[in-house]
């Protein structure tokens, strides 16, 4: 194994999902640097079919207290509609990852009240410095959101490359009525997800909470 390719299997394996965030500001000439090189990204034909809204500083401070009240509120509106339906080995896998998390934070299952408070910090972005919001270009559909996947990892491996870390979050794109105003982004761009990302607060017992993966044997089938 070379060095390429040892860094490779090491970004790759230390990049998790970080709810606590230390408040250093990310350098907007590293932001820049980690975005640019995502965007080798691969997609169908070569569309490139995303756009990514980067917020920070005051206008991510008005974000991160409007959206909690928003949705307590009630005011949600996706752009696109949540579907899944978690079932058999999915639904073992999701409960599990909740499990590992709360444990973490020490918040007993029965306790649904600090449960649901602990899950509004997603719409405070767990105290990021920054976070972007990834579009969708209007009329696209599945392959294309595909491919914005691909683009949005290729970023997240790039963040954990430069000891940054990041939380995707689909519980941003409950707030595509709210988000897109406020950014001023046009209505033929479709808000599909977030991401915050900053330098991980190592200490925080969030950070602690490490799911499991299934194994290659239980993934992956070799035909030859």
């Amino acid at each position: 194994m070379n060095d390429v390719s040892a860094a490779f299997i090491q970004v790759a394996t230390q990049r998790r999902s970080i709810r606590a965030f230390k408040e250093t500001p990310v350098p907007s000439a590293l932001i820049e640097q980690v975005f640019s090189a995502a965007l080798r990204a691969p997609s169908n034909c070569n569309t490139q079919p995303w756009f990514a809204h980067i917020v920070t500083g005051d206008k991510l401070e008005s974000l991160r207290t409007r959206l909690p009240e928003c949705f307590m509120a009630g005011d949600v509106a996706p752009d696109f509609p949540y579907e899944g339906r978690y079932e058999g080995v999915y639904k073992e896998r999701q409960y599990a990852a909740a499990q590992v998390l709360y444990e973490a934070v020490g918040i007993p299952r029965e306790e649904k009240a600090r449960r649901q408070a602990w899950f509004l910090d997603n719409f405070r972005f767990f105290g990021a410095p920054a976070v972007c919001f990834f579009t969708l270009p209007d009329g696209f559909g599945l392959r294309e959101a595909c491919d914005l996947g691909m683009f949005a990892q290729t970023v997240m491996l790039g963040l954990t490359a430069h000891g940054l870390g990041s939380c995707p979050q689909t519980a941003l794109g409950f707030m595509a009525n709210v988000v897109k105003p406020a950014l001023s982004i046009p209505d033929d761009q479709k808000l599909l997800f977030g991401l915050s990302f900053g330098y991980p607060d190592e200490a925080a017992p969030a950070n602690a909470a490490i799911t499991d993966r299934a194994t290659y044997q239980q993934v992956v089938t070799l035909h030859s």
